[in-house]
């Protein structure tokens, strides 16, 4: 049984811990607001964007005319997962959900031959990464000096895959990212990306759809030309925000139960501590009768 002394410190020690998830808990709350506001306002913007590159792209036929990010390289051979993660933990799972989804993504495509090469997005990423597939990473982007995603992140990443896409043999590029559902609820989602797919996403089509016909100028293929890179950092940037959203929704809830967990720990500790002082001091009482009425 622990000493009286230990079981005291130990109170200490969980009491100050407690502390320190309560703060944490009301950090996260407090940033959690802004975030997903900031997270539900680009979907619109996104939805639509990828409403119009569909439209464009319905009316571009595959040829050797067409933009290499929307026809492809005509392989299938050579896919990048772009991992998107946070700098920082004690988010409960919320970072290895996004490494696990894009680990079964991996697999799943290494078992149909494919080749697999990974481009790291924040720092809690990379470990397991780089366990799994230690020749897989080809390249991280640093987002550890960055406190909130911004458009211009958004689009030197875009850059760096774009311009990886045309000159490294990459024929696929895929990206993982929790999308905020609720507080409680981080979905880890794996989307394609490059080539860009022509047709409605899930969210578009939930959208309203116009029946107007639209006549584009200059022609279709010049401004895919433009949309196409604009619609990669676009869908990139949604990206880093649900998972500043989702990152801090997971922090809060991680927090708060270790803040419970900490308290029942404490109540525990106590009545130990209790039982033990209280056995101590029977012990003792019982060692002074014993001694007076030997006298």
């Amino acid at each position: 049984m622990a000493s009286l002394k230990a079981l005291k410190l130990r109170i200490n020690s969980v009491k100050s811990t407690q502390k320190i998830t309560k703060a944490l808990n009301m950090v996260a709350a407090s940033k959690l607001r802004r975030a997903q506001q900031n997270a539900v306002a680009a979907r619109p913007y996104s939805v639509r964007m990828t409403e119009v590159v569909a439209s464009l792209a319905a009316k571009v036929a595959a040829g050797p005319q067409a933009p290499k990010l929307l026809a492809g390289t005509g392989k299938d051979q050579t896919h990048l997962i772009i991992v998107a993660t946070s700098d920082r933990g004690l988010a409960g799972a919320f970072n290895s959900n996004i490494v696990r989804a894009a680990r079964r993504k991996a697999e799943e495509l290494i078992g149909e031959g494919k080749s697999v090469l990974f481009y790291i997005v924040g720092r809690k990423g990379r470990p397991v990464i780089q366990r799994f597939f230690p020749k897989g990473i080809i390249a991280q982007f640093d987002t550890s000096e960055i406190k909130n995603p911004s458009y211009a992140e958004a689009q030197a990443i875009a850059k760096d895959i774009v311009d990886r896409y045309t000159t490294d043999g990459i024929d696929v590029v895929h990206l993982a990212y929790a999308n905020f559902k609720s507080t409680l609820v981080q979905e880890p989602t794996v989307d394609q990306i490059i080539p860009v797919k022509a047709g409605e996403t899930p969210e578009a089509k939930d959208a309203p759809a116009s029946l107007a016909a639209v006549e584009y100028e200059p022609d279709e293929e010049e401004i895919l030309a433009d949309l196409l890179p604009r619609n990669i950092a676009v869908q990139i940037y949604r990206a880093l925000l649900e998972n500043q959203a989702g990152f801090f929704g997971s922090q809060m809830t991680a927090m708060d139960n270790a803040t419970r967990n900490a308290g029942d720990m404490i109540n525990r500790l106590t009545i130990q501590y209790n039982r033990s002082r209280q056995a101590a001091i029977t012990t003792e009482l019982v060692e002074i009768i014993s001694g007076a009425e030997a006298l």
